[in-house]
């Protein structure tokens, strides 16, 4: 028999709304108290470490430890940006604009939760989401449905125990998990927050629903070889060997100035990072590995995605060397269709090419990310700060990473200031509608109410500066 998702999701939605009715008369107080109990408990060791090896079990894909260290940061990274912030009835008053802000709920999210993030996603997007007085819906992918249920099972019992309505937060069934429901939730909810490929963003912003969606990601550091190399090499690595590269964020292409890069893949050879030679065999095999129908798509072969590089160098028939932990592929030629390690590839192998010096190079990366991940973000090794600020100005892209473990700072961490979050906006160069990591503030309506004042209407004397043109 047919399931009729439409008919399910609207069930879901009814209670998701019935939920958030009394949500919408919670003090700020009671709002602060529930997101606190929620990141507390989830961030607790025990089950932090359950959900972790629950998804890795379930998914294939990813790494427990970097699993559990991903739901600390975030968890806890996000209650701490919205700890003491006010997002209940009056948040602002201007005395001289005459303008005061209040702060209301959207109504029911739709949360679009990727398998590579399945563990911490939906933790995240729950905190924020009732930090708004909203209710969500989460919609994991099928690998991730089970873990998704035990996550969101805990979160509905600690709102139980606080006295806020269960249905708050709910997770769709693993049995209704499917591009059909998802599909649905985004049509019937009042906004969409979706994390996730490229073809899940797309198909969240035409739902006729207003959405936040991510651009696809497809990082490209550059090495100048003025930094310390065996310190650029050890954050490369931390960054690319994280999770097994689930993040879009992980550095998958890395531009080498040619006067250090003998250097560069000498001491990266060193930590475990095997490098594969252009127009070799290997590197055939790898590619077809990777994408199996190249020339004739670019669809990643769902086998390697996340997978430890022995395991992918084994699959592609390719010797390397005990304790590789990462591979490195020389291109020299172009861009594009015809080069596919230009692309994104979500596991522990990055492309690697020479630049002539930091013109050359900033090309380069430029002619990649027009290529895929344009909008997302870019990062450079190097103690030549004019150099990292020439990027910040001239590149079409949210994110500059400087000196820094790229996958580890780019949704926020405690060593970097941008905001924790799971859903990186690209911006309208990557087709998204912001150009931020979105947050609980993303999660608001506002309500802006004006009173009198004194004239603001300048002369033209004083508007124009006095000049006539």
């Amino acid at each position: 028999m047919a399931i009729d998702y439409a008919k399910y999701i609207s069930e879901l939605v009814a209670r998701a709304k019935a939920a958030q009715e009394i949500a919408n008369g919670f003090t700020q107080e009671k709002v602060d108290e529930l997101t606190a109990a929620v990141a507390y408990v989830t961030t607790r060791p025990e089950f932090a470490q359950q959900a972790a090896e629950m998804l890795v079990e379930e998914s294939g894909m990813g790494v427990p430890a970097n699993k559990v260290a991903k739901i600390y940061a975030k968890v806890k990274g996000g209650y701490r940006d919205m700890k003491g912030k006010k997002s209940v009835g009056l948040i602002e008053t201007n005395d001289v604009t005459g303008v005061s802000v209040y702060a209301k709920p959207m109504g029911v999210i739709g949360a679009i939760i990727p398998v590579t993030n399945g563990e911490a996603t939906p933790i995240f997007k729950a905190v924020a989401a009732i930090k708004g007085r909203n209710a969500i819906i989460l919609a994991p992918h099928p690998k991730a449905a089970k873990t998704n249920m035990f996550v969101t099972n805990k979160i509905r019992e600690t709102l139980k125990k606080y006295g806020a309505p269960e249905d708050l937060v709910i997770a769709i069934e693993p049995e209704y998990v499917s591009i059909e429901s998802s599909g649905e939730l985004m049509k019937q909810v009042d906004f969409v927050l979706a994390t996730g490929g490229t073809p899940m963003v797309k198909s969240a912003y035409s739902s006729g629903t207003p959405t936040i969606g991510v651009g696809t990601g497809n990082v490209v550091t550059i090495v100048d070889g003025t930094t310390d190399l065996d310190k650029t090499a050890d954050l490369i690595l931390a960054s690319k060997t994280f999770d097994n590269a689930t993040s879009c964020s992980t550095e998958n292409n890395i531009i080498v100035f040619e006067d250090c890069y003998d250097k560069f893949v000498e001491v990266m050879a060193s930590k475990g990072a095997y490098t594969i030679k252009d127009n070799t065999e290997d590197k055939q095999k790898l590619v077809k590995t990777l994408w199996p129908n190249t020339p004739v798509d670019h669809v990643l072969n769902r086998h390697i995605v996340a997978q430890p590089a022995a395991k992918i160098a084994e699959l592609a028939g390719i010797t390397v060397p005990e304790g590789t932990r990462m591979i490195m592929v020389e291109e020299n030629g172009g861009y594009g269709n015809e080069f596919p390690l230009t692309g994104e590839k979500l596991s522990p192998v990055a492309e690697i090419r020479k630049a002539k010096d930091f013109e050359d190079a900033v090309q380069q990366l430029e002619a990649i990310l027009n290529y895929q991940g344009l909008g997302h973000s870019c990062g450079i090794h190097t103690t030549i700060m004019e150099r990292a600020y020439a990027m910040g100005e001239r590149l079409k892209v949210t994110k500059v990473v400087v000196n820094m473990a790229q996958s580890l700072v780019n949704s926020g961490a405690w060593t970097c200031g941008y905001p924790m979050s799971m859903t990186l906006g690209c911006g309208t160069w990557g087709n998204n509608s912001i150009s931020h990591n979105a947050t609980w503030k993303d999660l608001l309506n506002f309500t802006y109410l004006a009173t009198p004042i004194p004239s603001t209407q300048p002369t033209d004397e004083e508007l124009f500066d006095g000049k006539e043109y």
